[in-house]
């Protein structure tokens, strides 16, 4: 397995208390593979891949348990140094603001080069003429032209092949994208995840992609993991998800999707909101929000129960929901 995160736990001190954003997440990648990890705002998606790049902000957060195991090593026993050498060149991450990511007062052929700048000790000059391959191979029209522009220039969706272009400048083994498609319109969505699928099939790489739109995945993941309040509440092959969800919450996150074949129907959404992560709510954290919630619910943490070889429901009433 590439990418064997186990138990993972972070928590944030804030004035309310100790937030705890990551609850015992554990998920594996194989090579090619890629997994979605969905969920709403603030259920701990970009977080976990925070921990797992090493670039989550300390203080306020801090991991206190568990393993990150990629390709064997633990990268949360790694030093700075040597978390470091790991970032771009094996593991890069894809953010969600391609205008906030890029530095606005540098051309972005120079932050393109200076991947290989640092990592492979070219010279400035071969490290533009690599720019400019790249900008060609993410499609950007006139990359010659444009690798001398600076971030402001390009538009959105031009911006978000830019950050794509930076993270497989390496042809690391792994890319986390976390919400790549935020603020761009449907058309330039479905550009840029088709630009993703033909790039992980091209180089075989891994992909993670963090996203909180079920559409999205739909047709490049290969499995689903869908977190609520810190944990991953489902786990399963994406054509298992879409065609039976074994969680209540998964369940309620489908029926607010939008659908060309009951067009006029009114949508289905998941009643309340999430919870407030330095207050918990004891037994399952989903029970407020959840019309199959009974008393067992408010009482008992349901563990991720095994469903079938490849699918996992943290569910009391998982086989209920399933056939539901």
């Amino acid at each position: 397995m590439l990418l064997d995160v186990h138990d993972l736990k972070v928590e944030f001190r804030t004035r309310d208390g100790i937030a705890r954003a990551v609850n015992g997440v554990s998920f594996g990648v194989d090579a090619g593979e890629t997994l979605a990890v969905l969920g709403e705002s603030g259920s701990g998606k970009s977080v976990t891949a925070q921990a797992v790049m090493g670039i989550l902000d300390s203080p306020p957060g801090r991991i206190t348990a568990g393993e990150v195991l990629f390709q064997g090593r633990d990268l949360l026993r790694l030093n700075e140094d040597e978390r470091r050498r790991v970032r771009g060149a094996e593991m890069a991450m894809i953010f969600q603001d391609a205008l906030s990511s890029l530095n606005p007062v540098l051309p972005v052929g120079d932050q393109l080069g200076e991947m290989f700048v640092v990592h492979r000790g070219m010279s400035r000059k071969d490290a533009r003429a690599k720019a400019v391959e790249l900008m060609d191979q993410v499609r950007i029209p006139g990359a010659r032209e444009r690798v001398k522009q600076y971030p402001h220039q390009f538009s959105g969706g031009m911006r978000q092949r830019i950050m794509i272009a930076m993270a497989i400048a390496l042809e690391p083994a792994l890319i986390i994208a976390d919400e790549p498609t935020t603020a761009l319109d449907v058309t330039v969505q479905a550009q840029v995840m088709d630009l993703l699928a033909e790039l992980r099939r091209e180089y075989k790489m891994a992909l993670v992609l963090i996203t909180h739109d079920l559409g999205v995945v739909a047709d490049v993941a290969d499995r689903i993991a869908v977190m609520y309040a810190g944990r991953i509440v489902e786990s399963a092959p994406v054509q298992d998800i879409y065609k039976a969800p074994a969680h209540p919450y998964t369940r309620g996150l489908l029926e607010s999707v939008p659908r060309l074949d009951l067009k006029g129907r009114e949508l289905t959404a998941i009643s309340g909101l999430p919870p407030n992560l330095t207050r918990i709510p004891p037994g399952c954290a989903f029970h407020p929000r959840c019309p199959m919630a009974r008393d067992v619910c408010r009482t008992d943490e349901p563990p991720l129960y095994a469903v079938s070889e490849t699918r996992g429901s943290a569910c009391h009433f998982r086989t209920e929901c399933l056939h539901a």
